[in-house]
Order: structure tokens, then sequence, then C-alpha cells
């Protein structure tokens, strides 16, 4: 498994943007799906985006199409999230996770993932 952790979050007003970061270590990134996952207060795990290993299959939830966008850089182990014109609604702890992508999974499930980062989190102010 690698090790993931997030970065990026913080406070924005609804509008503005956040660009989040997951770095990666102990494996081979580049052999890894990863996905994107929020969590809002006392709600469930709920799938942002996704990008299979070599980016060639990239899906999107609902709430971010449009406005969201993943990407990755298996050179520097790292995966983005860039996230724009957000809304209150967006308010939530972001995780990356990951898995290594050599069968198929259903990317939008949390169940696919066997690793985790810590989460960083974002509060968007209306």
């Amino acid at each position: 498994q690698v090790q993931l952790v997030e970065s990026g979050g913080g406070l924005v007003q609804a509008g503005g943007s956040l660009r989040l970061s997951c770095v990666a270590s102990g494996r081979t990134f580049g052999e890894y799906a990863v996905g994107w996952f929020r969590q809002g207060p006392g709600a469930e795990r709920e799938f942002v985006a996704a990008m299979s290993w070599s980016g060639g299959v990239i899906a999107y939830g609902a709430p971010s199409k449009g406005r969201f966008t993943i990407s990755r850089d298996n050179a520097k182990n790292t995966a983005y999230l860039q996230m724009n014109s957000l809304k209150p609604e967006d308010t939530g702890v972001y995780y990356c996770a990951g898995y290594h992508d050599s069968d198929y999974r259903d990317r939008q499930a949390p169940s696919s993932y066997d690793s985790w980062g810590q989460g960083t989190q974002v509060t968007v102010s209306a």
C-alpha cells in the first residue's frame, strides 16, 4: 500500500478556489488509481473524483462536474484536485485514497480503496 498525505485545505469565500494536493510514498504511485472523497458534518463519505493510474480514465461525482478537476503527476508521486467556484455545500473534510489499479473496481465506492490519507479540511463561507 501507499501512504497518502493531503494538503491545501483552508477557509475560502464562496466563489473562490482551492487546490488540494495528495503526496504518496511507500510504493509505486504510478500503478495506483487515485480518488478524492469528502465528508461533511453528519454526512456520509461522498465521491468527488477519481483517476486511473495512467490518467486515461477520469470520473467525477455529480456535485464536482464542471467545477473540479483531478490530475496527477506520477513523476512527483502527487495527485491534485483543483476546485473552482466553491460553494458552502462543498465544506467538509477531503480525503485522498488509492488502490493498485490492476483489476476492475468501482472507482466511486470508498470500499474499493485500500489506502487513505488523514484528510484536509475545506471550509467555504457564504
